[in-house]
């Protein structure tokens, strides 16, 4: 019988996990001794973290842990599940938030849906589902775009094509960016947009430092020129425009 795969949310940022992952996944966690992740050393501080309330069934240093990112060619995603197939179960770890949403593993998700391995998602933070229910902009129509292009040029033409999606379908467009290009999407944003368009800002989601704010592009513009940029830089934010 094959072992279960499960999706396992981290936390956004820095800060005490029974903040924001509950107790019943942090069990689960406790109990899986093969985890698959994006970094191989901030799995271990991960888990380090859940064995404060919920002991490890395997030491920490003994945890078989597998990385999956972008350097991990396709040919080797199936053999990540080779131990599932053995009736072993293992854990998806996603970095931040949930595994595959902004996030590695949605090709290994796949491949273990062709095997027959039951996947199991649970309950934790998503940065852009958060966004989305704290900007008051529409919920029920709604798309991620992931990056946008780092050419400036580029950048300011897809802004006005989901803007013009926006507008056309009602649709909230929601997208990210590297930290510290921060500043300049907003910068693009606040000159490219129509100035009605609505814009949130959603910063440091579950932190102490967490900001989310929705107006107008050009009442973003004004504040900006006005010397009064928000805190976004090298800070972990989603960015939303309803047009």
């Amino acid at each position: 019988m094959n072992g279960t795969l499960y999706l396992i949310p981290n936390s956004l940022g820095p800060g005490a996990l029974e903040n924001v992952i509950p107790a019943p996944v942090r069990e689960v966690t406790s109990t899986i001794d093969y985890f698959i992740a994006e970094n191989a050393k901030t799995a271990r501080a991960f888990l380090k973290l859940v064995a404060e309330t919920h002991p490890l069934c395997t030491p920490l240093q003994e945890i078989d842990i597998r990385e999956l990112n972008e350097k991990t060619a396709p040919a080797e995603i199936p053999a990540l599940l080779t131990p599932l197939l053995s009736g072993r179960h293992a854990g998806l770890l996603s970095e931040a938030g949930v595994p595959a949403v902004a996030d590695p593993g949605a090709d290994l998700v796949r491949f273990a849906h062709d095997k027959q391995i039951i996947v199991k998602p649970l309950v934790g933070p998503s940065s852009l589902l958060l966004a989305l229910m704290a900007s008051g902009l529409n919920g029920q129509n709604f798309a991620f775009h992931g990056y946008l292009p780092t050419d400036a040029a580029q950048r300011a033409q897809r802004l006005k094509q989901l803007e013009q999606r926006s507008r056309q379908e009602k649709q909230t467009q929601i997208f990210i960016e590297t930290p510290y290009r921060n500043e300049a999407l907003l910068e693009a944003m606040v000159t490219h947009c129509a100035a009605s368009t609505l814009v949130c800002i959603a910063t440091d989601l579950t932190l102490e430092s967490e900001s989310v704010r929705t107006q107008a592009a050009s009442l973003w513009k004004r504040d900006i020129d006005a010397g009064k940029t928000p805190d976004v830089r090298k800070k972990p934010t989603v960015f939303l425009l309803l047009a």
